[in-house]
C-alpha cells in the first residue's frame, strides 16, 4: 500500500517568546499563514525540502515499527535559515525522529520579520 503523506505547513506571525507554550506557538504560525509574506515563504520553503521531509519521515517510519500517528512539529527559523527550538507533540519515537532531522537542514532564509520566523508543521499519514 503506497504511503500518502499530508503535511500542512503554516508559517508564523508574531515574534515566539523564549518561554511561549506550544499552543502559543501553533497559535502564532497559524495568524501569519494568511500574511502577505507567508504564502512565497511557504511555496519557496517546500520547494526545498518537500522530497527530503517526505523521505526522512519515512526513514523515520521505518526505525520506529511504522508508528503512523500524527504529530506536530513546531520551530523557529534563524536569519540564515537554521531550525531552532524545535518542539514536537507528542513527543513519540517517529516524531522526535523527524525533530532531529530537520535540527540539521538548512531552510530557505525567511522573511525578515518577525525574528525569530516560527513554523508549524503537521504530520499525519493519510490512508
Amino acid at each position: 500500500m503506497p504511503l500518502t503523506l499530508a503535511f500542512a505547513l503554516l508559517l508564523g506571525g508574531t515574534p515566539s517568546n523564549a518561554g511561549a507554550d506550544f499552543e502559543t506557538r501553533v497559535h502564532q504560525a497559524k495568524m501569519a499563514e494568511a500574511a502577505a509574506t507567508g504564502p512565497a515563504y511557504q511555496k519557496a520553503l517546500w520547494g526545498k525540502i518537500g522530497n527530503p521531509t517526505t523521505d526522512a519521515y519515512k526513514g523515520c517510519l521505518a526505525g520506529n515499527h511504522d508508528d503512523k500517528s500524527p504529530f506536530t512539529l513546531v520551530l523557529d527559523v534563524d536569519a540564515h535559515g537554521k531550525p531552532q527550538r524545535i518542539v514536537v507533540q507528542p513527543a513519540a519515537p517517529v516524531a522526535t525522529c523527524m525533530a532531529g532531522q530537520i535540527a540539521g537542514w538548512t531552510l530557505p532564509v525567511p522573511p525578515a520579520s518577525p525574528v525569530p520566523y516560527p513554523l508549524e508543521i503537521d504530520f499525519s499519514v493519510a490512508p
